[in-house]
């Protein structure tokens, strides 16, 4: 590992020194944080996962009940049942705070289940299509949330992964080595003259005899 291009005196050991120490305090903080968003990301994906076998499970349900509904009223009165279908969903951004960070997410407001078609020309198969299809759409925005926050701290992990690659691999090693090269000069600058203060010392000596 190349070392850093300073000048081998006290003042860059000090400052070296003090780098050194901010940087392995920058690494243990970020290791901290990484493993944090870790596991937060983990129990997103566990979330995922629950969310995405309730999906498989309601779906069963759905498009079975519309098949049979559409086996009993026939295709065309099921599309004039679903042209006075109509609903309004509020969607907007919402803050989330996971594994110690901000994020933006998004929410879905479900409206309230009602029926936009007359009594008199109803079966308890369209009730039950729209009942399994509404239960099924509240779990996919459930889900899209969810997604969106795991996708957000999967890149934040990425980026705190990245930083303490380089603090590990790059700036810490690079910074010991520094450090290292300073205080191996300025011991040798100290041992040449504690020798060249005994050689005087010694000449004196010898002189005043």
């Amino acid at each position: 590992m190349a070392k850093l291009n300073l000048a081998p005196t006290k003042s860059n050991l000090l400052s070296v020194t003090a780098q050194l120490g901010v940087a392995k305090n920058g690494y243990d903080l970020l290791e901290q944080k990484r493993e944090i968003l870790v596991m937060e990301l983990m129990r997103m994906v566990d979330k995922v996962k629950l969310l995405e076998s309730e999906i498989d499970k309601e779906i069963s349900r759905a498009y079975p009940a519309l098949k049979k509904m559409l086996m009993t009223v026939g295709g065309d009165r099921v599309e004039r049942i679903s042209r006075g279908v109509s609903y309004d969903y509020q969607i907007h951004e919402k803050p989330v705070s996971a594994g110690g960070m901000s994020f933006s997410s998004i929410e879905v407001q479900m409206p309230k289940q009602q029926l936009f078609y007359s009594f008199m020309g109803t079966f308890a198969d369209c009730d039950k299509v729209m009942t399994e299809f509404f239960k099924l759409l509240d779990l996919l925005t459930q889900l899209a949330s969810i997604r969106t926050i795991a996708w957000r701290l999967a890149n934040e992990v990425k980026k705190t992964q990245r930083r303490v690659n380089g603090l590990d691999k790059m700036i810490i090693p690079q910074t010991e080595e520094t450090k290292k090269y300073i205080e191996s000069v300025l011991e040798e600058r100290e041992r040449d003259n504690v020798f060249v203060l005994k050689s005087l010392k010694n000449r004196k000596n010898s002189a005043e005899k």
